[in-house]
């Protein structure tokens, strides 16, 4: 039997729209409902949320009993993480903060076994082949991983070229706030020399044949990004739709006085 089929990873191939949400509220209750909410994937965030090994386990087992991907970005993309995300079940990945073809091939190395990669074999303890169930899990795990490469400040974009070079990077994701600070635009990522440079970067990915993706809540961006091409974009966070929604529900209650 062989590894899970990743449908997130074979519509990308394919050109076909994929729909997210982020998840940083770092809970498995907010993840199950998020799951049902109708999102083609849910980005958990294991960089900018409160989340460990083990709640992103957690998140990854309510999210599997639903019609959704989980995507998990790692806070740093090093070999001994992803080698434990991966064992946990993740099979598609975002990693943070990708700034050269070098770092990419590392990134592709860490998620292949030997003797083509470094991923460490110890298969038979993890939830991915599940718990040895899955008897051709080592041979077949390799062509159901994503690997998306987060391209987020200049020396990102300055490489660019060589990161879309790399085979085995399924897919470039652009990041506009930490471009936006890093182009001297710190929290404010609509400026329009920075929105720019974002519709070129996805322009290329696209031409190069790679999946382009984007996180924005400007409506116009998500458009602008879906023209060009663009095929992973999250459009909403939970962090910021639950304090939107608590909020107007505070005001509102306040109204009543």
């Amino acid at each position: 039997m062989p590894a899970p089929h990743n449908p997130f990873k074979h519509a990308l191939s394919k050109g076909e729209l994929q729909l997210g949400c982020w998840l940083g509220l770092a809970d498995p209750y907010i993840a199950e409902i998020s799951a049902g909410a109708g999102f083609d994937w849910l980005l958990i965030d294991g960089e900018h949320a409160p989340n460990d090994l083990r709640s992103i386990t957690a998140q990854l087992q309510v999210i599997a009993g639903r019609d959704t991907h989980a995507v998990v970005r790692p806070p740093i993309g090093e070999a001994w993480i992803i080698k434990q995300l991966l064992d946990a079940g993740a099979q598609s990945l975002l990693i943070p903060m990708v700034e050269s073809g070098a770092q990419a091939q590392d990134l592709v190395d860490a998620v292949t076994y030997p003797p083509h990669g470094i991923r460490g074999v110890g298969s038979a303890l993890a939830r991915a082949s599940e718990f040895s169930a899955i008897g051709d899990y080592l041979t077949t795990a390799r062509q159901e991983i994503c690997l998306l490469a987060q391209v987020e400040n200049q020396k990102g974009i300055d490489a660019l070229d060589d990161i879309l070079a790399v085979n085995g990077v399924d897919g470039v994701f652009v990041g506009p706030s930490d471009l936006a600070a890093d182009m001297g635009f710190i929290g404010q990522p609509g400026e329009a020399e920075v929105k720019a440079v974002v519709l070129d970067a996805i322009e290329r990915i696209v031409a190069a044949g790679k999946a382009a993706g984007i996180l924005t809540l400007d409506k116009d961006l998500q458009q602008a990004c879906r023209k060009l091409g663009a095929t992973f974009i999250a459009t909403e966070i939970d962090v910021t739709l639950f304090a939107r929604g608590m909020r107007t529900a505070s005001a509102a209650a306040k109204s009543l006085v």
